[in-house]
């Protein structure tokens, strides 16, 4: 992975948060390869080089992008694995940090799930994404060992499924759209945690 360059900022009239933003959403409408700095420039009314004076290149746009909600994901993970008590609530907690990223973060973490590892930097966020989900799935396994979870689900199926159902929002949830990340995470986990849990 190519090494991390400095990120410069003070720019007059826009600052880099401002043209990832525009970027990811260029990059969602046109698919990442479609969408040419070109195009960014225009949208953004500025020149292509005062894009490169923030970052070194388009590849460098998408590093920033999946890792502003890859990062989201994995510091839900460290305050789960911070708390007390079953593994099932540890990845209840998750599943709920999970879908506020998720809100919070919806064009970043919609891009990181449209990536298909064409390039160094979608290969990278690809194996991230990896360890995350093998994170979720020892969780899982951890709270069948625990006695938590139904005794038909298969800890790595119902990892998957689980964050199949969390990864699904991205087709539908819009901020403002009349519910908010912590009611949309309390239903997740309501439908979720309902079926998963053993209860002897």
């Amino acid at each position: 992975m190519p090494a991390k360059q400095p990120v410069r900022r003070g720019r007059p009239g826009y600052d880099l948060d401002t043209l990832l933003s525009v970027a990811v959403q260029l990059f969602n409408e046109r698919g990442y390869e479609a969408a040419s700095m070109e195009a960014l420039a225009q949208r953004l009314g500025i020149t292509k080089s005062a894009i490169y004076y923030h970052v070194p290149s388009k590849e460098g746009l998408l590093e920033l992008a999946v890792d502003r909600a890859l990062d989201g994901l994995f510091e839900a993970a460290d305050r789960a694995a911070e708390l007390d008590g079953p593994a099932i609530d540890r990845l209840e907690s998750l599943v709920r940090a999970s879908v506020r990223v998720l809100a919070e973060r919806l064009p970043f973490v919609t891009l990181l799930l449209r990536v298909r590892g064409n390039t160094e930097v979608e290969r990278a966020a690809l194996e991230r994404r990896r360890e995350f989900d093998h994170l979720v799935a020892a969780l899982m396994a951890r709270a069948a060992e625990e006695g938590d979870l139904h005794p038909d689900i298969d800890p790595a199926i119902g990892a998957r499924l689980l964050f199949g159902t969390v990864n699904s929002l991205i087709e539908w949830y819009r901020p403002g759209g009349g519910i908010d990340a912590e009611a949309l995470a309390a239903m997740v986990c309501t439908a979720a945690f309902e079926g998963l849990r053993h209860r002897p």
